[in-house]
């Protein structure tokens, strides 16, 4: 069949990350331009953050959208409100991009576990939806605030509920080691063919080595830093 000489249209990815801003969260970052390199065209949904105030930049070739964030939650009605408005905002762009932009497939970062509704809400719209699967959710909430804080089994059923609806939307799960591979396969009942370790690395090209300078280990064997 001959060439009709048009270009192949790229491959295209929306990533939503509500944790940190981008550029600023590292491997998110790192994915980004990493995708990009390989050919992808890649835009992404993040919080405002110091430094990031911009609705919209173009970052190097990514379309990088941000949207207003509620103050940090305590307690269940503040994280009702601060997930809710984050879900909204994500929606809302996520809906502007595929409009602009248009993509494939949605790369959801938790926390928190509720991007699933937008995967959702695209999936009539045979949009893919991969899981990059940062936080224990469950195990953080009991983490940070205990198993007395008021509501606190209540809430970590509904987080355990998010994380096995998060797993079962998701097409592909990528996980940050290999433990928590484990969750994804037994928690989360995923195919363990659909689950793939990526680990978080530091760009090479911007690391420069140092000649040892032992006056920090102040005559000891080994130092340990932080």
């Amino acid at each position: 069949m001959p060439s009709t000489g048009e270009r192949p249209r790229p491959r295209r990815v929306l990533i939503i990350v509500e944790n940190l801003p981008v550029p600023f969260d590292r491997r998110v970052w790192l994915e980004a331009t990493t995708l990009r390199a390989a050919g992808y065209q890649v835009s992404i949904i993040s919080p405002f953050g110091q430094d990031a105030t911009a609705p919209y930049e173009n970052i190097d070739g990514i379309h990088v959208y941000r949207h207003a964030v509620l103050h940090e939650a305590h307690g269940a009605i503040g994280y009702l409100l601060e997930y809710g408005n984050a879900i909204f905002h994500e929606l809302r762009l996520s809906i502007k991009i595929a409009r602009r932009h248009g993509f494939d497939v949605i790369h959801a970062c938790n926390p928190p576990d509720l991007i699933f509704l937008v995967g959702l809400f695209f999936k009539p719209f045979r949009k893919h939806f991969l899981f990059d699967h940062h936080d224990l959710n469950p195990e953080l909430y009991a983490a940070k605030f205990g198993d007395n804080a008021v509501g606190g089994r209540i809430i970590q059923q509904v987080l355990l509920w998010c994380e096995r609806i998060t797993f079962a939307v998701a097409t592909i799960t990528i996980a940050t080691n290999e433990s928590y591979r484990r969750v994804a396969i037994e928690r989360g009942h995923k195919n363990p063919e659909k689950v793939f370790v990526v680990r978080s690395g530091p760009d090479l090209r911007k690391i420069r080595l140092m000649p040892p300078d032992n006056k920090w280990r102040n005559g000891r064997a080994y130092l340990v830093g932080m």
